[in-house]
């Protein structure tokens, strides 16, 4: 068996080292009065590379802004 990366055997707090990966596409069902509306949607899905816990977060397509957004988002939350 391969000897473990020294990211997950090094102790830190949680996501200081994460990967990213994209989901999807999901349709959405949007509710809009009384109208529905089927979109396109995606999961950015953040790791943290010591304690495999994940953060998701919903984003709209997948241009870079919408990562920027996403990432934002992440950091806000996961600081």
């Amino acid at each position: 068996m391969g000897d473990l990366p020294r990211v997950r055997i090094t102790p830190a707090r949680p996501f200081l080292h994460s990967g990213v990966d994209f989901a999807g596409p999901y349709q959405i069902l949007r509710s809009k009065g009384r109208g529905f509306n089927i979109t396109k949607a995606y999961i950015a899905i953040f790791v943290c590379m010591s304690t495999k816990a994940i953060h998701l977060v919903l984003v709209g397509d997948l241009t870079s802004e919408a990562f920027i957004g996403a990432f934002r988002r992440f950091v806000a939350r996961m600081g």
